[in-house]
């Protein structure tokens, strides 16, 4: 290198790349130590109780376009998530994500069982409450809560529950 840019710059390379030993330990030390404070902040966060959520509440149906032991498929409370509305007699109504909680596969009415059937992986929920009754989904169907008005059926909130 030149002398006069040596004079400029005067920077000594060696003695600039080293990391001493004490400042490598407090780099990790302090790493650690705002990873755990985050980790911590997550598990706080996650603790925090957020059973229902609601909407702006929707119209999904009339009475009268649903039978007795008949279904209808209806999107809440985005356009993209579909949802199934039931009606297990005349005057019992139940609404769920149409979402399987293993894989995301819809899942069917089977009026001869009375359940929420998963094709994908044999996975079957109940209706009243859509805990699971058989195969490998984990959590419960999210519910939809609904509100009858009059000869009109409203979904006003979505409650999800922990296995």
């Amino acid at each position: 290198m030149d002398d006069s840019l040596r004079n400029e710059f005067p920077v000594d390379w060696n003695e600039d790349e080293y990391v001493s030993r004490r400042d490598f330990f407090k780099f990790i030390t302090l790493s650690s130590g705002g990873m755990a404070l985050a980790s911590i902040g997550m598990a706080a966060y996650a603790q925090i109780p957020r059973d229902r959520r609601s909407f702006e509440p929707k119209l999904i149906a009339r009475l009268a376009e649903i039978d007795p032991g008949g279904w209808l498929q209806f999107t809440y409370p985005r356009a993209e998530d579909t949802c199934i509305l039931i009606r297990s007699n005349s005057s019992d109504f139940s609404a769920f994500s149409r979402r399987c909680t293993h894989l995301s596969c819809p899942v069917v009415w089977q009026p001869e069982q009375g359940r929420l059937y998963c094709p994908c992986h044999e996975g079957a929920f109940s209706i009243d409450d859509g805990h699971v009754l058989q195969g490998p989904p984990a959590r419960p169907l999210p519910m939809i809560e609904l509100e009858v008005r009059g000869d009109e059926i409203y979904a006003i909130g979505v409650r999800s529950r922990d296995a």
